[in-house]
């Protein structure tokens, strides 16, 4: 059957697609895994060359009633990009800088580009994207966004929905929509539009189950987890509903640009390893190395530290950097301005650690 589909799917498609068309056993089987243990067969892949394949790949599949997968760098470990599904991937040509205001430190992007791309783009202006993930060599801002992403300095600059201001996409019947920052008067309005309409239901039924949202949804530094339904309560005078879009993993709308906020380039970094006898005891000393506020704190456990040192390329790090045979670390990071503050809140984090009784 799926055969059947694949192939009907590709015959459709072949006459309007400028971009490639991957439907042979060895290219599905090259998209049927990620980074997670999970393998499913696609019935195809599109590689869109412009929006026009996406339109046409987004009305195929709702015309063989088949579902849609947006995947970028495949980098996800849970499963979120394959799928017994027809794949978009906008990779290879859906990667551009649209838009860079300096000034005001936003870029608008297509969904495709790669994280280390953009900051390599953005770094003679001084700016940087920096939800900073650790596959920032493959991971691009399209998936990032379907996915939340977090990444090592979030305690700082926050999590993907922190940095996006607006996101223009493709809905399931085809038409255009933007998600972004929308008055709270909206609720109310009598424009018979589809995106006002859409719009109006979205903040009325945060507006009717703002009490439930706010008894169920945990109170987190960093919560990444399912549909951002919480952006839909009534939040002073707008809401943002490009952050239902972050985190929805593409199943509701099809990104064709991200709008985001950028920041500057840190001038002075200092890092301060600390040791710990116990995984546990660094786990426990975290929630009070936070309160220094640092740009980052990353554990490193006795399992990675042990896999370092017996690859030669990091040897010379560890043995530099580590003292002794720890079974955790945390790695404290101050980025500020100041260089003497960063000095400062290094010897604070000395006495800190000190005072948890780990010297």
């Amino acid at each position: 059957m799926s055969d059947r589909i694949s192939h009907d799917l590709e015959r459709r498609l072949r006459a309007d697609v400028a971009g490639e068309l991957l439907f042979d056993d060895f290219s599905r089987g090259r998209y049927a895994t990620d980074a997670s243990m999970y393998q499913m067969l696609p019935l195809g892949v599109v590689v869109p060359r412009n929006l026009d394949d996406v339109r046409c790949a987004i009305d195929g599949a709702r015309v063989a009633g088949v579902p849609l997968l947006a995947r970028g760098g495949g980098t996800s470990q849970c499963g979120q990009t394959v799928n017994n599904a027809l794949v978009i991937d906008t990779s290879k040509f859906l990667d551009r800088i649209v838009e860079l205001d300096v000034e005001n430190r936003r870029c608008v992007v297509e969904p495709g580009i790669v994280l280390d791309e953009l900051n390599h783009a953005l770094r003679p202006h001084g700016l940087w994207f920096p939800v900073d993930v650790s596959t920032s060599s493959r991971a691009t801002i399209g998936g990032m966004a379907g996915n939340n992403s977090g990444g090592t300095r979030s305690i700082r600059y926050g999590i993907m929905r922190d940095n996006v201001l607006s996101i223009d996409a493709i809905l399931a019947d085809g038409s255009d929509a933007s998600f972004g920052s929308v008055p709270a008067s909206a609720a109310t309005s009598n424009d018979p539009g589809s995106l006002a309409r859409l719009q109006r239901d979205l903040l009325n039924l945060g507006i009717r189950e703002a009490a439930e949202i706010a008894q169920r949804f945990p109170q987190l530094m960093r919560r990444v987890g399912g549909y951002n339904i919480d952006a839909l309560v009534p939040n002073g005078d707008t809401n943002n509903l490009a952050h239902l879009l972050v985190g929805s993993e593409g199943s509701l709308a099809y990104s064709t640009r991200i709008e985001l906020q950028l920041a500057p380039l840190p001038r002075h970094k200092v890092l301060g390893v600390c040791h710990f006898p116990t995984f546990r005891a660094a786990m426990e000393a975290a929630q009070h190395l936070v309160k220094l506020d640092p740009t980052a704190v990353e554990l490193i456990d006795q399992t990675m530290i042990a896999l370092a040192r017996d690859i030669a390329m990091y040897r010379p790090t560890i043995e530099k950097f580590v003292r002794g045979e720890p079974q955790a670390l945390l790695l404290v990071e101050f980025a500020e301005d100041d260089h003497e503050e960063n000095l400062r809140r290094l010897q604070q984090l000395h006495e800190c650690v000190d005072d948890l009784g780990f010297s």
